[in-house]
């Protein structure tokens, strides 16, 4: 029984013409593997799933060309990978083969998950557990909270093996923002807390209403964020409160009312009043048309920042930078960690030590930093988190770090060593309480917007728009239901 208690794009660097060769036989490899090697029998071929696309997809191809040349050959494996398309198109295809659903492909070697999907086909009885191939040594060699999120099995066995990880970033567009600081004093380090950034929302929205005095209420959105769910989750454990925490098989729910408070003051008021906003399917798209000019979103997103702005006035050319992940007033530093792994389905001995054998030599650190230049990615051992060296390899692998990726590296490894990373268990139902934090506030406030821009245009003030919308009763009912819709999620 559960316990509830309510008290949660081409990549920015260059590529490398030949993949990390001279890392191709990297000595300990094949270590941890109980002395099984495919090479002692028949050649093995490995099928992995994924949902990488474009660039990303032509990255992950080259590293398996570069494997299948070098150490595969050598052992008589041969990798092939294939995009299933989105992650949900992912998750699906990986759910239907489990089920062995009519029309279903039989399940690959290898599939990318998250630990939804991860802890649903581990309940059928379908995934290799990974501790055997795995030596503790090899383990430590990686990122701990990395190896942690991999262990969903109810004795913290290891199923989810990380290859490739990524963490939020704050990403502004500085053009912009200097005009705007340097006309109104505003400063970068008002914005460490989620409440400075609302505070300097409202006063860019107020500052380019300003530049249009005969046209009121014409201010403009200065932020919006991907992944809604990130800041309920991220926001509480930030503010004390571990949304859902899963220990011993056993869940708890926690939506303390406070935390909601001040979710709800620092997005869906800003919102309704104009000075967050969100239109395109990522906040990157809504920076490139000019309607916002700051957003948080995915570390491995940030090569999809754009390089010029298109808005009314034409296009032009902008500048980026990256500033430090703002927390909650007086809470902790706790940044989200994130980034699909990889789970090795059972199959034969051979196949299995294949699969692992694949896996070791993807992260170790100079083919893991090869990846990561080109994807955007943060590579997954602590080696290869060391700013200094991960630059020494880039250069001397031949890759070109532009200037927004590398602001984005020395933000995210400064943060990673310095903060607490985190990502919430899976339990049953944790896909569905993840979309109610994904999309419920989000549009509530979007409708709540139209109301309030509905009630600007017949006449009233936006301070009294705002008012009939941002009340105690408005939160207390919507804390209300999001309170019933978890319940209702994770006990269905």
């Amino acid at each position: 029984m559960k316990k509830i208690s309510h008290g949660r794009r081409t990549a920015g660097i260059a590529r490398c013409a030949a993949l990390i060769t001279a890392a191709a036989a990297v000595p300990g490899i094949f270590a941890g593997c109980g002395g099984k090697s495919p090479s002692d029998g028949e050649p093995v071929s490995i099928e992995i799933w994924h949902y990488y696309n474009g660039s990303l997809q032509n990255s992950f191809d080259k590293m398996i060309e570069n494997f299948n040349n070098t150490v595969g050959a050598e052992n008589n494996i041969t990798v092939s990978a294939h995009s299933q398309g989105s992650i949900a198109d992912l998750e699906t295809a990986v759910l239907n083969s489990a089920q062995k659903q009519v029309g279903s492909s039989e399940l690959p070697d290898i599939f990318a998950s998250y630990a939804d999907t991860a802890f649903e086909v581990k309940k059928m009885g379908i995934l290799a557990e990974l501790d055997a191939y795995f030596s503790p040594e090899e383990q430590a060699d990686y990122i701990d909270s990395y190896i942690e999120e991999g262990r969903i099995g109810s004795g913290g066995e290891l199923y989810i093996f990380p290859i490739a990880k990524c963490t939020e970033t704050f990403m502004l567009n500085k053009t912009e923002w200097d005009a705007f600081a340097e006309a109104t004093g505003a400063s970068a380090d008002d914005m460490r807390t989620m409440e400075g950034i609302t505070d300097t929302a409202r006063r860019y929205y107020e500052w380019t209403d300003s530049l249009t005095p005969d046209v009121p209420n014409d201010g403009k959105a200065f932020y919006g964020r991907d992944a809604l769910a990130n800041m309920f989750i991220i926001g509480s454990k930030q503010l004390g409160h571990e949304m859902f925490r899963v220990e011993n098989g056993s869940l708890s729910v926690d939506v303390d009312e406070s935390a909601m408070r001040k979710i709800w003051d620092n997005y869906y008021v800003p919102y309704i009043s104009g000075y967050f906003r969100a239109d395109g399917k990522y906040r990157s798209d809504d920076v490139k048309v000019g309607n916002i000019i700051s957003l948080i979103g995915s570390t491995s997103s940030a090569v999809y920042f754009p390089e010029e702005v298109t808005d009314s006035s034409g296009s032009h050319a902008i500048e980026a930078e990256i500033l430090p992940m703002p927390v909650f007033e007086g809470g902790q530093a706790v940044s989200v960690q994130q980034g699909a792994g990889m789970v090795v389905t059972k199959s034969t001995p051979e196949e299995e030590a294949a699969a692992v054998m694949f896996l070791k030599w993807f992260t170790e650190p100079e083919n893991n930093i090869a990846f990561s230049a080109e994807s955007g990615y943060l590579p997954v051992k602590k080696r290869a988190n060391d700013y200094d060296y991960y630059m020494e390899t880039a250069q001397k692998l031949g890759l070109t770090v532009t200037a927004t990726n590398d602001m984005v590296i020395k933000e995210a490894f400064s943060r990673i060593s310095q903060s607490e990373l985190y990502t919430s268990k899976a339990f049953d139902g944790s896909q569905g309480a993840r979309r109610i934090l994904e999309y419920g506030l989000a549009d509530k406030a979007a409708a709540d917007r139209e109301a309030v821009a509905e009630l600007v245009a017949g006449g009233a003030s936006l301070d009294e728009a705002v008012a009939q919308y941002n009340t105690d009763e408005n939160f207390a009912e919507w804390y209300s239901q999001l309170k019933a819709d978890l319940d209702a999620a994770v006990n269905q």
